[in-house]
């Protein structure tokens, strides 16, 4: 029980940096600059949908379990993300969320979000716990 919560901070980071690389790395592909204002601007409603997905998903139970914790991560934090811009404007296209836009969003953020989580797992010795 002490390995999963010590887990907890390590999730949060990681969770935290994936998203915002992904913001700046699309911001950057389509505006070529690294402005603070426009990267907080695309970066704000995915890291609002992360901040609810972690509360829904009850994270701190098991935060490096790929399906119990990352899928849920993965959905809400796209769905919420991608609600948030296309309601505020948020983003390069103010009251459309580009189709385009909705398949990288999704795609890179389940293979991010879930996928570091499936790597932590196998290098921790998979899900089951280990007695004596």
């Amino acid at each position: 029980m002490a390995a999963k919560k010590s887990h907890l901070p390590i999730a949060l980071v990681v969770d935290l940096v994936l998203v915002i690389l992904f913001t700046i790395i699309g911001h950057y592909t389509h505006s070529r600059d690294l402005d603070p204002a426009g990267i907080a601007a695309t970066a704000w409603p995915f890291l609002a949908g992360l901040g609810l997905a972690w509360v829904l998903t009850a994270v701190w139970d098991r935060p490096l379990s790929p399906l119990h914790s990352g899928t849920g991560i993965w959905a809400i934090t796209v769905l919420i993300g991608l609600v948030l811009r296309g309601l505020t404007g948020a983003g390069s296209d103010p009251g459309a969320v580009p189709v385009s836009f909705m398949v990288v969003a999704t795609t890179l953020n389940l293979i991010t979000l879930v996928g570091w989580r499936i790597i932590a797992t196998a290098v921790a010795g998979g899900t089951r716990s280990r007695r004596r």
